[in-house]
């Protein structure tokens, strides 16, 4: 989860420890949105640099997957930015995102509300029939 430390605001790279200490990630979670696309970061040798422009992608990452986001669906709205540099494109798609997703766990909500009603409803038919055999 992310801790909310910036660090230095200023900084403009960062290693792959940083970003794994500052949101608590591991180092094989950053290879994997490396190779979805998702993070692009430079090579020095056999060091990764991640930008600045890498770290708010693995925040929104980090937040869109908390949201219940495949890491496609993050990859589809940042490469929607990155192609038209429309923020009102970017932030109404991910309003569109946002509101499916809410309606799809809300129908979960209700199925979930409905399985729970139906486990009450046998747990009462089964407490009276052990009533009765008493």
């Amino acid at each position: 989860m992310y801790s909310g430390d910036s660090g230095d605001i200023l900084t403009t790279e960062y290693t792959i420890q940083q970003l794994t200490r500052e949101f608590d990630v591991t180092a094989r979670a950053l290879r994997h949105y490396e190779d979805q696309g998702i993070l692009k970061p430079r090579r020095e040798g056999n060091k990764r640099i991640y930008s600045r422009r890498d770290r708010v992608r693995l925040l929104l990452t980090i937040r869109g997957r908390r949201f219940g986001f495949t890491l496609a669906e993050c990859r589809e709205l940042y490469d929607i930015y990155d192609a038209t540099r429309d923020d009102h494109q970017q932030l109404s798609l991910y309003r569109q995102r946002l509101s499916e997703k809410r309606s799809g766990l809300e129908q979960q909500a209700r199925d979930l509300q409905a399985v729970i009603d139906e486990i009450k409803q046998a747990e009462n038919k089964i407490t009276r029939q052990i009533a009765q055999k008493q």
